[in-house]
């Protein structure tokens, strides 16, 4: 469509691909209209987006691109009711904990009568990008430089939480898997597992399942070296083609319609989505009453933060996802080497992406 000039109204997509679309004219700043006097968002309801939510659609330079519809979360799935079997009553608050937990439930199956289980018990690891920058977020980084204009891997924020998952590693604490450890999960072969919150029903489904054991289970935000948490928030993100005024302008109307409180409710009715707004809290009681898991990661919202709306995140996530997969398989002593590289590949990739 781009290249046909042939532009629907409203697309949908990841941000990073959207700021591709801003760079060619194709997609527009939706700053003018949000704040438009007759037709944009009052002060209160702007307010009332979620800080995470609402900055995941925005490039580096403040440029509104991309407008929050719904979101979901990276989080941590937690078995507690094998925990609590161990004398772990709550979720971990910072790594020292996280550690403990994690090597005590695998070696309760390296210890006892089931070999099958052997090398199993912590944590599901997926050297993902997004898992990466779960655990980066609950130290309080963001993988950006201080300026704000290009990445820094070789911040203490990301070298903690690459330290701390070889560690892991190392220790036999974590193992990988080859799909989705919703199983695993479902029959004591993990304590933890890194999955969306849009994932909750195929691990509702897995629990159901005939080899699966009855434990209670949460999911839980991620901890910081030092006691921080944080989520990744999964940002579903519209943007307006640039078309003319008009067309433009009734585009702006119907967003608005479909970001209100009400709309809102009823897409995560049906979706199991969060909201992108807290005032539609209230509209959704009911709704988190009959989903205690769903509701209990509402309360980690406000603490999410989004991967970076950046063209050049298409190459850089996944360079990420190399590089950890390359420290987990290393020695302790390549990571500052292999952060600092990188560090150059998204130089790199944000230079071809100008």
């Amino acid at each position: 469509a781009v290249q046909s000039g042939d532009l629907p109204d409203l697309v949908t997509g990841y941000t990073n691909a959207m700021a591709n679309w801003y760079a060619v004219d194709s997609v527009v700043d939706l700053s003018p209209y949000v704040d438009d006097a007759t037709y944009g968002l009052t002060a209160e309801e702007q307010a009332a987006f979620f800080p995470g939510s609402l900055d995941g659609g925005k490039a580096p330079d403040g440029t509104l691109l991309a407008f929050p519809i719904t979101q979901s979360e990276n989080a941590l799935s937690y078995n507690s009711g094998w925990a609590k079997q161990s004398a772990m009553d709550k979720p971990p608050a910072n790594y020292e904990e996280f550690k403990a937990q994690a090597c005590a439930s695998a070696e309760a199956n390296s210890n006892d009568d089931n070999p099958d289980n052997d090398g199993t018990g912590g944590l599901v690891l997926f050297a993902g990008a997004s898992n990466m920058a779960s655990f980066v977020f609950a130290n309080g980084g963001n993988m950006l430089n201080a300026a704000g204009d290009g990445y820094d891997f070789t911040d203490q924020t990301v070298v903690d939480a690459a330290e701390f998952l070889k560690d892991l590693w190392d220790s036999g604490c974590a193992y990988a898997t080859e799909s989705y450890p919703n199983p695993e999960f479902a029959s004591r072969k993990a304590l933890f597992t890194m999955s969306s919150t849009a994932g909750l029903p195929y691990q509702v489904a897995a629990f159901d399942a005939e080899d699966a054991i009855k434990d209670d289970w949460t999911i839980a935000p991620f901890p910081g070296k030092d006691g921080g948490q944080s989520v990744d928030l999964f940002g579903q993100y519209v943007a307006m083609a640039n078309t003319n005024p008009q067309r433009m302008m009734a585009t702006w109307v119907f967003m608005k319609y479909l970001t209100s409180p009400e709309v809102q409710a009823k897409w995560i009715e049906g979706s199991a989505y969060y909201p992108a707004r807290s005032d539609t809290l209230p509209l959704i009681e009911a709704y988190g009453a009959d989903n205690e898991t769903w509701s209990y990661g509402l309360t980690f919202l406000p603490d999410g933060k989004a991967e970076p709306a950046w063209a050049s995140w298409t190459t850089v996530r996944r360079d990420v996802g190399d590089t950890l997969n390359a420290i987990l398989q290393g020695a302790p002593g390549d990571i500052p080497s292999l952060l600092e590289d990188l560090n150059a590949k998204a130089v790199q990739a944000i230079e071809e992406t100008q």
